[in-house]
């Protein structure tokens, strides 16, 4: 009998399912699409169906993050709408769509949603890039851009970037064995920023290079909870500020002899007051460890994808390494006076960064207000990602072969190849403004340093080693 009883009750809960599943299909048939009409009437961008808590994180279940987002916007559009758990979150994967994000309507989507995670790594958005918009945010781009990235200091670290090229260039020459390059760039680019910051390269470089990459791992993270992220990311934080404590404090303990580095700069504006928001101390280690972050991994990492791509395409070694070779021929070494004159090395190193941007999903921004993005609505407090990667690959934007396919001459005219310039406007749009700025903090780090480094390496080397370009 007792049996019976509980067979007939899973019976029962079983049709109960079946009909609520049942009921709840029926009415998502019958529901309007969200691209014709959203909640109070908006038109909301298409995007694919959503489960309960997670959204639509099912779909990037099994992919990098921006191929499945690529791979998503080939169904619903260049402008999708996905839901990452509860958060509403719009995925631009189209050239105009993104200009009318970054350019067109910047100004509203101008905020930075700040998770838990990102609230502890940037001291509550006090810093250069997570600075919510408004007063604070004006100050520090001005200090920015009026005394950390004027023409004029980047030009005066240029001895700083060839000294360490050469310092590469012999500690290559003189290894018994291989060399493991992404390390060997890593040390460059973070040495390099540590004495344009520091004035002296960072005795702790290891440790901080093993931080700065866990950091930027918690900073991208794609968990909107942040379930057991924070802890970690305030250990973190603490530990890249303790090597930031000691490097503030010899600087304010000595009197500088040459020319001002970056914490000078810094101290200085602090110590001179006068400024709506007074400098914290944690305020300048958040810029200090911004700027680490713009202008050093993501440097290296596209440095080491040059030299990949180069090495898996045979062709374009021979004539980038024809190129700065003739350059060497004259002067013995490459200045960065001469660096526009090597034409076919500019090609390269923009369509390594067309390839693989340095942050394929750009960083997130969020809607301050209510506005259209290509005749869709977005509402106020919707997350934005802009997909970099898939923008670069996009077969209607490059229809003079595949957009898979690594090769420089696509970016030539036929007429004035010398007016390419990956620092100008398009590099500027696939990186985001403020991504763009960032690496300009790392400028002295990237808009000198990646020809540079390309054209001595390539120069000084007798032979690259190849391989065939269909591997």
């Amino acid at each position: 009998m007792a049996d019976a009883s509980h067979g007939s009750v899973v019976v029962y809960v079983g049709l109960a399912l079946v009909s609520l599943f049942v009921v709840l299909l029926a009415r998502r048939r019958r529901s309007p699409p969200p691209a014709a009409h959203g909640d109070g009437g908006l038109r909301l961008p298409p995007g694919p169906w959503t489960l309960p808590i997670i959204g639509s994180l099912h779909h990037l279940v099994g992919q990098l993050p921006h191929r499945a987002m690529r791979d998503l916007a080939r169904r619903h559009g260049p402008v999708m709408l996905l839901r990452i758990g509860e958060v509403p979150t719009l995925v631009v994967s189209s050239r105009d769509a993104a200009r009318e994000v970054t350019k067109t309507h910047d100004t509203a989507f101008a905020m930075r949603p700040l998770s838990a995670t990102l609230r502890v790594l940037t001291n509550g958005g006090r810093d250069l890039v997570f600075a919510p918009y408004g007063d604070y945010w004006r100050q520090v781009r001005k200090i920015a851009v009026t005394e950390l990235l004027t023409a004029r200091r980047v030009h005066s670290f240029r001895s700083i970037r060839e000294e360490e090229v050469a310092a590469l260039l012999r500690a290559v020459a003189v290894a018994a064995g291989t060399v493991e390059m992404r390390a060997a760039l890593s040390a460059l680019v973070s040495d390099i920023t540590a004495r344009t910051v520091f004035d002296n390269r960072c005795k702790d470089r290891g440790e901080f290079l093993v931080l700065l990459e866990r950091t930027i791992e918690f900073a991208g993270g794609f968990n909107p909870a942040d379930l057991g992220v924070v802890r970690r990311a305030e250990e973190c934080r603490n530990s890249v500020y303790k090597i930031l404590d000691g490097i503030i404090q010899e600087h304010q303990e000595r009197t500088s002899a040459g020319g001002e580095d970056l914490v000078d700069v810094l101290l200085r504006i602090q110590k001179e007051g006068g400024l709506q928001f007074p400098l914290a101390m944690d305020d300048i280690k958040s810029i200090i460890f911004d700027i680490f972050s713009a202008g050093s991994e993501t440097s290296a990492t596209t440095l080491a994808w040059a030299m990949a791509e180069l090495i898996r395409n045979p062709t374009a070694m021979h004539k980038v390494m024809a190129e700065v070779r003739r350059a060497f021929a004259a002067a013995g070494a490459v200045s960065e006076d001469a660096l526009g004159e090597l034409r076919y090395l500019q090609l390269v190193i923009r369509e390594t960064l067309r390839l693989h941007p340095p942050l394929p999903l750009l960083l997130p921004r969020e809607c301050r207000e209510p506005c259209r993005v290509l005749g869709y609505d977005v509402p106020r407090g919707t997350q934005v990602l802009v997909n970099a990667w898939a923008i670069g690959r996009d077969e209607r934007y490059w229809p003079g072969g595949s957009p898979e396919e690594f090769r420089p001459e696509r970016f030539e005219d036929g007429e004035a190849t010398a007016a390419v310039d990956f620092r100008g406007t398009d590099f500027e749009f696939l990186l985001g403004g403020e991504c763009a700025q960032g690496w300009r903090s790392g400028s002295p780090t990237w808009s000198s340093l990646s020809p540079a480094c390309f054209s001595t390496l390539i120069g000084r080397c007798p032979a690259w080693p190849t391989r065939p370009s269909s591997t």
